[in-house]
């Protein structure tokens, strides 16, 4: 007894003899799910999504055994008595359905057929194949299963369906005008294109059968009106067929007859985009690749360079395009043909296997369907063959992997393989990599221009900037703007941008007919959630969690290990395996991002995770933040106390960064600084002040280089909000003690002594003699600023006693240069000139290049003074050189202004002078007033001088 499966219509189940009820909506979507993943085996997660959407109930599992079990019944009723239809396989299920059993395969297969017969204009053939088609659609398929039929799984398969069942009709006209049933298929194609007003396959076969039925009139309304359609809704003019058709019904010619397939060699390539922009260098290095240009080219068509070319990117980023753009133009490369084929490797319902296209590829190549062999291989050594003295171009598109097109491709000689792909294809032998990222944003203005013109374009910059920042440079979605802006002459460009607003609605403004970037997307990643490979599926996971709780920075093995509770090697693999499918993007090493549309789609699929498991992954990461940034401070500045380490769980086993010296530990702070603000937002909205005071205190060392940024103020005022709001007292003293150091660096003492003593007070509370030690020496460092030396002195000696009390060497030899910097103050350069030369002893080679600038530039201080010309100056070149090298603005200001005054000393005029002023162009351009006033005193200075000179003589 055979079972018929049907859902291209409502869904139906049918024993040969009559139809079988399935009862109940939950079991009939479950037979649903199990139908569109036949033969593969369906996740009980899956299957309870595809039941309950978002909302599992508590007792989904008990519910979805109930449902198997009397979907086990209909079915074993069905298939004559026996149960071995449905089976239990790990992780879920798996329903069996053999070869012509299911309506949607069989219908699939009838219209494969007639697109092999359309392709060798085998018309009776064609007719054949979509008659025994059509009768199979009953109408859109599971429309009895709403709302589970609009989800995204299902609703892409549907989509394919129709779209098949519309190319199939089209094929069928193809064949009745070119077996002369033209008065026939007027009719019928009346009706279907006015029920795809769009649909120029349609319209090209009425005008067609209008004007050879002698009713030439109402073939030009009908152009006219498809024409009107294009131009109004999409901004586009018709195709080169239509376009032929016209030309035809304009000249009055009769009815062509068709040529022999063997009078000409197949040449197979879509039509060329005509919008296709940019991309210079990827058209220049595959057609240099294939032999179309350059050396190849020279050494004539018949020697082509490569055997293989991949051409890979994320999904709607060009990749078709570009391949059929280049295709054309090696035409004369490829003489003897050119073959197409869509390996949908990506589409819910399957790849294209390679039996089947090298069925296709033989015919093509007039090999006769008897002469075919069963097996695989003597099917890819009979292509191999037909290939081995003919220079013909495959173009490959859609790969889903290595082992998709493998069998294809030709063994060598003149032939050769175009291929795109969403992978990498890493692992293809013989092959040459071309992958393609986002437009620049030259190539997206000229994009956009042309599909809505460019007047229209650059009548609004800001609306234009924020439009082509919405795409992403991502062709599909410049496309979508572009020919709705098209279609639209009205819509000022800011209407667009506003709807194009980043988590507002974006990607359902990004669909029109059937491009959809949203659906794009979704084939790359249903592909890995269902994938059968463990590291693919966590891949989907770790795609998700980027989406719904980091989308907006790179992560690395390292963060991305505590986000996803996997280890560091493990996380490394997950991310090369999304960035291998091209979800995310590897713009270095190590370092790993979404693309800002795949980052939106990412968080829409929240749907596969709980609300708690995102806040744990986010806290993990959290964690690993404060953890680096911990690590990063204690390399930068070498501190003499840190905070205590947060405790818990999400501490364990982390993989933190290893820096080399505080230039490496303060340029990663620099790097990762946007996602820092992030996550000290993030652990408030947690709740969790004391991951919040710890990210920003971590800042320590990014700010010994670039305090002046204000950065580090805005971070400690956010953390200490959060402080204040769960009473963390040891975050507020941690937090004082921080703004004080803010303040002290930017010269706002009063401020500076403030925070101080508030800090000094609640850390005498915890009985802390480390961190009273560091802030009395902090206290001593603002005294000297405000030119108090007996305080500073005072500070010094106290913070230096407690240091020993608790100690702590490290904090001895900071003491030391407090007490240099009081003796500089004093007037007593020589015994200042010998702490600062002990100092520079001690931290020499330890990586501390901030402390050690610091002290080189008060000794050629001190040296100025002593009026050591030439050591002076060596001492402050190679402070000067340290702070260059860290990228340390403030600290090169200072550096310059210690130079400016020692060339001055020197009656060295215009060194000084062209000192001052790079100096001033520095202090300006980077705001630091105390700088511009020192500049601005000593270039006055200058000018009095040279005044007096000058009334002198």
């Amino acid at each position: 007894m055979v079972v018929k499966f049907g859902l291209l219509g409502s869904l139906v189940v049918h024993d040969g003899t009559e139809l079988r009820p399935v009862t109940g909506p939950k079991v009939r979507v479950l037979l649903a799910a199990l139908l569109l993943q036949a033969n593969r085996t369906v996740s009980r997660d899956a299957l309870k999504e595809a039941l309950w959407g978002s909302s599992v109930p508590a007792s989904a599992d008990a519910a979805l055994a109930n449902h198997l079990t009397r979907l086990r019944r209909v079915l074993a009723a069905a298939d004559g008595g026996t149960d071995e239809r449905l089976r239990t396989v790990a992780p879920g299920y798996q329903l069996t359905v053999h070869e012509g059993e299911f309506d949607a395969d069989v219908f699939e297969a009838r219209v494969l057929a007639a697109r092999q017969a359309h392709r060798r204009e085998d018309w009776e053939a064609v007719r054949r194949e979509t008659e025994l088609a059509m009768p199979l659609w009953r109408g859109t398929p599971l429309a009895d299963l709403a709302p589970y039929s609009e989800t995204e799984t299902p609703a892409l398969r549907i989509h394919q369906l129709a779209e098949a069942r519309l190319q199939a009709l089209e094929w069928s006209f193809d064949a009745e005008l070119r077996l002369g049933r033209h008065h026939e298929a007027v009719a019928p194609l009346t009706t279907l294109a006015g029920e795809h007003p769009l649909r120029e396959g349609f319209h090209r076969s009425l005008m067609l059968a209008l004007h050879r039925s002698g009713r030439q009139a109402e073939a030009f309304s009908v152009f006219q009106r498809l024409r009107r359609n294009l131009v109004d809704q999409l901004g586009t003019e018709p195709g080169a067929a239509v376009r032929e058709a016209y030309a035809e019904v304009l000249a009055g010619e009769a009815a062509p007859r068709p040529r022999p397939a063997s009078a000409r060699p197949p040449f197979q390539l879509p039509c060329e985009a005509d919008a296709f922009t940019g991309r210079e260098a990827e058209v220049a290095a595959v057609r240099a690749l294939l032999g179309g240009t350059g050396a190849a080219a020279d050494a004539g068509p018949a020697t082509a360079r490569v055997r293989a070319v991949v051409v890979s990117g994320m999904g709607g980023v060009g990749k078709t395009a570009l391949a059929v753009h280049v295709a054309h133009r090696l035409r004369e490369a490829f003489p003897d043909g050119a073959l197409y084929a869509d390996l949908r490797g990506y589409c819910v319902g399957g790849a294209r296997t390679a039996h089947e296209l090298l069925a296709r590829f033989l015919s093509d190549l007039g090999v006769h369907q008897d002469a075919l062999p069963e097996d695989t291989d003597d099917r890819a050594l009979l292509l191999r063959s037909a290939l081995a003295e003919r220079r013909v171009l495959l173009v490959l598109d859609n790969a889903r992997n290595a082992a998709h097109v493998a069998p294809l491709l030709p063994a060598g000689g003149p032939s050769a393989a175009l291929i795109t792909s969403r992978q990498l294809l890493a692992d293809l032998p013989g092959s040459a990599k071309v992958p393609l990222s986002p437009l620049p944003e030259s190539d997206q203005h000229a994009l956009l221009a042309r599909l809505a013109g460019a007047e229209r374009v650059g009548s609004e910059p800001e609306a234009l900037a924020d439009i082509m920042a919405a795409c992403g440079g991502l062709p599909l979605a410049l496309h979508i703007v572009g020919s709705r802006l098209a279609s639209r002459p009205s819509w000022p460009l800011a209407l667009l941008a506003k709807r194009l607003t980043p988590h507002r609605g974006r990607l359902d403004t990004l669909a029109m007919g059937d491009f959809d970037v949203r659906r794009t997307f979704a084939m790359s990643y249903v592909a890995m959630r269902d994938s059968d490979q463990p590291l693919e599926r966590e891949a989907a996971r770790a795609f998700r969690l980027l989406g719904r709780v980091w989308s907006a920075h790179a992560v690395t093995p390292q963060s991305a290990a505590a986000l996803l509770d996997v280890t560091e090697a493990r996380a490394a693999a997950v991310l090369d395996v999304l960035a291998d499918a091209h979800l995310v993007l590897n713009p270095e090493p190590d370092r790993y991002q979404l693309h800002d549309l795949l980052g939106e789609y990412a968080a829409q699929r929240d749907e596969e995770d709980t609300e708690e498991e995102r806040s744990t992954a986010l806290l993990r990461l959290l964690s690993w933040y404060a953890a680096a940034l911990a690590a990063a401070t204690l390399a930068a500045t070498r501190e003499t106390q840190s905070p205590p380490p947060l405790d818990g769980e999400a501490l364990k086993n982390l993989s933190l960064p290893e820096f080399a010296d505080d230039d490496e530990a303060i340029r990663w702070t620099a790097k990762e600084l946007p996602a820092v603000r992030d996550a000290l937002t993030g652990a408030g909205e947690l709740g969790r002040s004391d991951i919040a005071w710890r990210l920003a205190v971590g800042l320590f060392g990014h700010a010994s280089t670039h305090w002046w940024t204000g950065e580090w103020d805005a971070c400690l005022e956010q953390a200490m909000d959060i402080a204040r709001a769960h009473d963390d007292r040891l975050g507020q003293a941690w937090l004082h003690r921080r703004t004080a150091v803010a303040h002290g660096m930017a010269f706002r003492n009063e401020a500076c002594l403030e925070h101080l003593r508030i800090a000094l007070d609640l850390f005498t509370e915890r009985g802390d003699l480390t961190a009273r030690a560091s802030i009395l020496g902090n206290m001593s460092a603002v005294y000297l600023q405000l030119e108090d030396s007996e305080q500073a002195l005072v500070h010094a000696e106290r913070s230096r006693d407690l240091y020993r009390e608790a100690g702590n060497t490290r904090g001895e030899a900071l003491l030391l240069s407090r007490i240099a910097d009081v003796h500089k103050m004093l007037g007593e350069p020589d015994l200042a000139a010998a702490d600062y030369r002990r100092v520079i002893e001690l931290i020499r080679g330890t990586g501390h290049g901030v402390f050690l600038a610091t002290a080189l530039t008060n000794y050629g201080d001190v040296l100025r003074v002593l009026g050591d010309r030439d050591e002076a100056f060596e001492v402050l070149a190679e402070a000067l050189s340290i702070r260059l090298r860290m990228s340390d603005q403030g600290g090169t200001a200072d550096c310059l202004v210690f130079t400016a005054r020692a060339h001055h000393h020197f009656g060295e005029w215009d060194a000084a002078r062209e000192t001052w002023e790079s100096c001033l162009e520095l202090a300006r351009r980077h705001n630091l007033a105390k700088r511009i006033d020192e500049c601005l005193e000593g270039l006055k200075a200058l000018a009095s001088r040279a005044l007096e000179e000058g009334t002198r003589l």
